[in-house]
């Protein structure tokens, strides 16, 4: 996934507009657009600092393609919305987590 994707997805997610992510760590809207559509691809470490730390994810987000990254910050926002989850929908995340764990598993017995 892009900058430009992983912004997009972390500023819908906070509900914010363009205007007010400018706002908040100090560039143009203009300049948050360019990111995420990707006519800017490499923003300044400043603004990759500022995003990083408004939004609670590590710089390296940003910057790579790294599912373990990804997944970490996957983990951070469920594990901050698990309490106001309904208990049905937390068993249908513990249900489909080891699914794919199972998979996961079948898939290795499978390759052997």
């Amino acid at each position: 996934m892009s900058i430009g994707a992983k912004l997009n997805k972390l500023r819908m997610k906070s509900g914010r507009s363009l205007q007010q992510l400018a706002d908040e760590i100090g560039v143009s809207k203009a300049h948050i657009y360019e990111l995420e559509s990707g006519k800017v691809k490499n923003p300044s470490v400043e603004v990759i600092r500022k995003l990083a730390k408004l939004f609670v994810v590590p710089v390296i987000y940003f910057i790579e393609e790294n599912e373990e990254v990804e997944f970490q910050v996957m983990f951070r926002e469920l594990e901050k919305d698990w309490a106001v989850l309904e208990p049905k929908d937390r068993e249908m995340i513990t249900y489909m987590m080891e699914a794919l764990k199972n998979k996961k598993k079948q898939e290795g017995k499978d390759e052997n």
